[in-house]
């Protein structure tokens, strides 16, 4: 389903989102929003906060599969500061 609808963004940058797109999406007062731009486009994405038994079980999940992998928590964080400072270049 393909529609346009126009919207305004308030001096506070807040937008309404048009009642026909908030019901066909099941969107409600509260509804977590993650927000994209490639710069010249925007988009509003639906998501899911998991509930933290579900966030818990990932986690362990992934300790174990880093254990596995060989990974250390030194390489890591040297790993994401070198991200970060390449991201700043």
């Amino acid at each position: 389903m393909r529609k346009v609808l126009m919207a305004n963004m308030s001096s506070k940058g807040q937008v309404v989102i048009p009642y026909e797109f908030r019901n066909t999406l099941g969107l409600t007062t509260g509804t977590p929003l993650a927000v994209f731009t490639d710069g010249s486009t925007l988009l509003l994405k639906p998501v899911e906060i998991p509930d933290a038994d579900v966030f818990e079980r990932l986690l362990k999940e992934s300790k174990k599969a880093a254990k596995s992998a060989g990974l250390k928590k030194s390489y890591i964080a040297k790993t994401i500061k070198k991200v970060r400072s390449e991201s700043r270049s």
